[in-house]
Formats: structure tokens, sequence, C-alpha cells
């Protein structure tokens, strides 16, 4: 009974978003792909022959970034081990295709219950491991009907979403009950997922993820290459605003155009936070007559020249980073929540953010602690610490240096977690009974 009134529930919310979503999808491209993996569960089936295979579930590109350094220890803690990869948006698919190509990647099935039973009898899991959270319910109370163990990995519940939850508690708890492990980020995490209702046996801090898998060196080739082909000079000094959300393009350029006048071999790398928006800041530095190169146009004999390239790519954020001098994470000026800084803190570069950054506020609680991170609040603050940056090199680099210390303090995240999951993914101990005499 319960079963069917979620899919009720799920038909009747997807009626109503529908003129969005067609919109969306119309417009943006989004939501046009994958149907019958979505909505039916027609998912790759497992390969044959394999000894374990694990289902791991990210949701979009943080999370399937944040994949690749736990995937390398469980092949090497589980020779022969496969796994299945299912994102749900269409740059968390096209970034997994990519960074997991002799992988299984699809997109995940929705929660509706003949799609879930689906996915589950053609992925025929050893064990279910969720990327931070991702407590559907099919999803959770199925995996035990199917012989699947489920697992939340590098878990995170922020207050916004703990205050919200404990309004369903009675539903949210169950869940959690089902669930054979929880690895959390942090202590407070840990608390909050036990208060709604998990076992707290069941729940172990293990530290974050996003911390380990991190290359914190410049000289990396992947970066080195992007340099060049951004025409990069020695002497110039490189400012990246990653991550970048609606509305934020626009005091970034009105900062870079202040900043610049003190410091003429300012260069300035944006990179928009999702692909469907690459062409709609295209046009607004059209339209204020900026000139500007795109990094899908750039090519090894055509390499940039420019004094702003947009970065029109998916995957490469990583990399980049390891380019700037000077790093501004986006999505922390509106209302998102802001995005992972983790990497350009790693990269040692001198990191800003705006005010609101709720999404990350252990990490930045850490950076602001060393005295590593400065919060900005609008354009002329930006511009401030852009030019402090880029003028006061022993400033820059000690700021660089301590952020970097923050990052590595923290790694180690993926062992604690490989560790965790043994009871989940080691073979079951046969236990022989003597006979009597």
């Amino acid at each position: 009974m319960f079963t069917w009134l979620l899919n009720f529930v799920y038909l009747a919310l997807v009626t109503v978003a529908s003129p969005f979503l067609l919109w969306a999808a119309v417009t943006k491209g989004k939501y046009r792909e994958g149907f019958a993996e979505k909505f039916l569960g027609s998912v790759p089936s497992r390969p044959e022959g394999t000894s374990q295979h694990l289902w791991l579930h990210a949701v979009s590109v943080g999370e399937v970034n944040l994949l690749a350094p736990l995937i390398k220890e469980l092949q090497q803690a589980y020779p022969g081990v496969t796994f299945h990869i299912t994102t749900t948006t269409k740059a968390g698919h096209e970034l997994a295709l990519t960074k997991y190509a002799q992988h299984t990647v699809s997109y995940a099935p929705l929660d509706f219950s003949w799609a879930i039973h689906r996915a589950y009898r053609r992925i025929q899991p050893d064990a279910v491991l969720l990327a931070e959270l991702e407590l559907w319910p099919n999803l959770v109370r199925f995996a035990d009907r199917h012989d699947a163990k489920i697992g939340v990995v590098n878990g995170r519940l922020s207050e916004k979403s703990h205050r919200g939850y404990r309004r369903i508690r009675f539903l949210v708890g169950a869940l959690l009950q089902q669930l054979d492990w929880i690895g959390a980020q942090d202590e407070t995490y840990a608390a909050r997922f036990i208060d709604l209702g998990a076992n707290p046996d069941k729940v172990q801090v293990t530290g974050s993820i996003k911390f380990d898998g991190i290359t914190p060196d410049r000289q990396n080739p992947q970066t080195q290459a992007f340099g060049q082909l951004a025409g990069l000079a020695k002497d110039d000094i490189v400012w990246l605003a990653g991550s970048t959300q609606n509305g934020e393009e626009i005091i970034i350029l009105e900062a870079f155009q202040a900043a610049q006048k003190q410091v003429p071999s300012l260069k300035l790398l944006l990179v928009p936070r999702h692909p469907h928006r690459f062409d709609e800041v295209a046009t607004y530095l059209q339209s204020q007559n900026v000139p500007f190169q795109r990094r899908s146009q750039l090519t090894a004999e055509r390499c940039g020249n420019g004094n702003i390239l947009l970065v029109d790519s998916v995957g490469e954020l990583s990399a980049w980073w390891g380019a700037a001098d000077i790093a501004f994470v986006g999505g922390s000026l509106g209302n998102r929540g802001g995005q992972n800084m983790i990497e350009p803190a790693a990269y040692g570069a001198a990191v800003a953010v705006g005010p609101n950054t709720w999404n990350f506020k252990d990490v930045v609680e850490r950076l602001e602690a060393a005295d590593s991170l400065t919060v900005v609040h609008d354009a002329e603050s930006l511009a401030a610490f852009v030019v402090k940056a880029s003028l006061d090199t022993t400033w820059r680099q000690q700021q660089g240096k301590r952020a970097r210390e923050v990052v590595l303090a923290q790694q180690g995240a993926t062992a604690r977690t490989i560790h965790g999951l043994k009871p989940l993914l080691d073979p079951p101990k046969i236990v022989k009974f003597r006979t009597a005499a």
C-alpha cells in the first residue's frame, strides 16, 4: 500500500511540474535524455562473470568527481570488483561517461517502484553506495529485497536539510534505520543523522572524501597543457572565478575591470557552474563589448591571447584551478549555498568566497580558522581582494600556503570509508559446526 501511495505522490508531482520540465527540455536541453533508464529502470545489466558488483549513485558533477578516489581504493581492496555508476543530472552523466569510461554508467532510475525494482534486477548489486545523501524511499527499501547492502558514503546533512527532515522524522527515521552503514563527514553531520533516527552503531565519522583524490601539484600535465592552451605567461596574474551562478558574472566582470586598472597583467578565467549557461554568459560578455575567448574554440594551433577566457567545458575545472594564483568560488554571492572551495585551496591559491556558503560550512570554518579564506560581499570588496592578492605577493603566498596545509591535514577519509564498508563488502564468513562425536 505504501509503495503505491508513493507512486501516486510521485506521479502527482511530475504532473504539476510538467510545464516547467517541458520548458527546461525545450530551452535548456535538460531532462531529454535517458527516459527509459529514468522512468522504466532500463539500465544496463550486470556484466557476466563478475564476482562483486557495486552500484554507486552520485547526483551531479561534484559527487561524480568525489567517486574517483573511492573507486581507486575499492579496486585495490577488492580486486575484480566492478561498478555501475548512476547520476541524476545531464552534466553529471556526461562527466561520468568521460571520467569512468571503463565502468558502466547510466542515468539513475526515478523512485517509482517499477523503475527501481527493474533497475535492481538488471544491476544485481552486491551493495549500493549513495554519495553524500539520497534518501529515496524505494531505492533504500528495495535494497534488502534484492539481497543488496546499502550505505551512505561522504554523508552530509546541512542544518537546513536537517530541519526539513525533522518535520517528517517518522518517514526519514524509518529509512535511515534500513541503511547498513553511514559514513559522515564530521561529528555534526553524524549527530544529525542519529537525531533523525539512524542507528548510532551504524554511523561512523570518516571525514570528507572531497579532501582526497586532489593532486595539489601545479606542474601536473593537464594544468600545464591548459596554461599553454590559454596562452598564460609566467608574469601573468591569473584569477579564476569558478562554479559561478546566475548573477555572479556581472559582479565578477565589474570587479575584474576595476582591478585590472591597477593590475594590467591580470587574466580572468571564468567557469560557469552549469553547461547550459555557457552561451548565456558568452552573450552577456558580448553585450558588454568585452573581448574574450571561449575555451571550446582554442586548439594547439590557436591558443588564447586575451585577458578573459570563458571555460565552456565540463569536467576540467579541477585542472584549471591549478593555473590560478587567485580564486573566487561561486554559488556564494546568491542563495545557492556555495560550491566546493577545497581544490583551489589545495593548489595554494588565495581563495575568496561570498557570504553564503552553508553547503560547505565545515570547510569554510576550517579555512577561516587558519586565516586562509577571504569573504567578499560585492564587486567592490571582490576587486579589493583581487588587487591585494595581485600586488602583495607575500600575502597571497601565505594565504595559499595555509589553505593548502588545511586540505592536506584533512586527507585520509577514503581509507577510513573503505574500512567502515568492510562489513558490507567482505564476503560473509561461513561458520562450520562440529558434529558431536
